[in-house]
């Protein structure tokens, strides 16, 4: 299963494609400081194209997480939006995470710090190179949907995950 990681906002936006527990390919899209309807439809095109070029066959992105800003909650909102109608658009079904969610799979702790998360997923993926914090956040996201599918197909029949 290959599976493209989403980690979007609206000033960057991560994107992580793996395969299993290999890397196929990670970038953080900047979308500059022009008009917000801009930069959502500059998410929905790159995000469309790395589709086509990757073939992805799931995407999994992480919730809203709570914001005291209702101005930076709402673009937050509209990024995802923007990443999940291109997912959808192409077919591809979509899965949504926690943040503390995505960080219990990928480092064992629910309130893990943005820098361990970094760290495990260099480990898991074997990555050198410094791939930025939105480009790791999103192969987190892509991690623990592998993990969470990986989980799942080892249940017995009729039982499921929530």
């Amino acid at each position: 299963m290959r599976i493209l990681g989403l980690d979007p906002g609206s000033r960057r936006t991560g994107v992580g494609i793996i395969e299993g527990e290999r890397l196929i390919h990670a970038e953080t899209i900047n979308l500059g400081g022009g008009p917000m309807p801009e930069r959502l439809g500059l998410i929905f095109t790159e995000v469309q194209r790395l589709i086509a070029e990757y073939q992805p066959t799931v995407a999994a992105v992480e919730t809203v997480f709570m914001s005291r800003n209702a101005q930076a909650a709402i673009k937050l909102g509209q990024a995802r939006g923007a990443a999940i109608c291109a997912a959808v658009g192409a077919g591809l079904e979509v899965y949504e995470y926690a943040p503390r969610a995505i960080k219990q799979a990928i480092v064992g702790r629910g309130g893990a710090a943005k820098e361990q998360i970094q760290h495990m997923t260099r480990a898991l993926l074997k990555i050198d190179a410094d791939l930025g914090e939105d480009a790791h956040d999103a192969l987190a996201a892509a991690l623990c949907h592998h993990h969470t599918a990986q989980t799942a197909s080892r249940l017995p029949p009729g039982v499921v995950l929530r």
